[in-house]
């Protein structure tokens, strides 16, 4: 079977959900653009990419997992874990049946956060932003931008974003 398609597009399967409910994070500024009041933009990222990378201005975060702190020689990086409050604390704040757009850096661990809330608590209509906040990796071998993720995503569409922390 293909992959699901959006904007004659596949969607690659770490970004798909079982909802299969799709935008890209233009379509996802111009659906909150919309409906201010009746679409939300839950970025799931950990809080380092929150404050460090910037987030639209508009969004809620609920972070997926956090980062451990200890260097992985095998994965080389910092790995991270699922938080495990997760889901309780997008059902403190919202109803299945509220509308809510999730980004995350390019669309996985978006996917993730929807299939969790989808399946765990019954929420209906969560769309996966499938170019989250960093976009697609460049694979031009010609570009001083080879292997960053500088392709499309929220910071790249020229979309509004912010560095400034908004607690509430």
């Amino acid at each position: 079977m293909a992959d699901p398609m959006h904007n004659d597009r596949p969607i690659i399967q770490e970004r798909q959900t079982v909802l299969g409910l799709y935008v890209t994070a233009k379509e996802a500024y111009d659906m909150w653009q919309a409906d201010p009041e009746g679409v939300t933009i839950l970025d799931v990222r950990t809080p380092e990419e929150w404050v460090f990378t910037g987030h639209p201005p508009m969004a809620v975060n609920i972070p997926i997992a956090f980062l451990a702190y200890v260097w992985d020689d095998a994965k080389k990086g910092f790995p991270w874990s699922l938080n495990p409050d997760f889901v309780a604390l997008v059902k403190e704040r919202f109803s299945p049946d509220d509308t809510l757009l999730v980004t995350c850096r390019s669309g996985g661990r978006g996917a993730m956060a929807v299939n969790m809330l989808a399946k765990a608590a019954g929420f209906t209509k969560l769309y996966n932003i499938l170019d989250g906040m960093e976009g697609d990796t460049v694979e031009d071998p010609d570009s001083v931008f080879k292997g960053t993720r500088r392709r499309n995503g929220w910071l790249m569409s020229g979309l509004p974003w912010t560095y400034s922390i908004d607690p509430t």
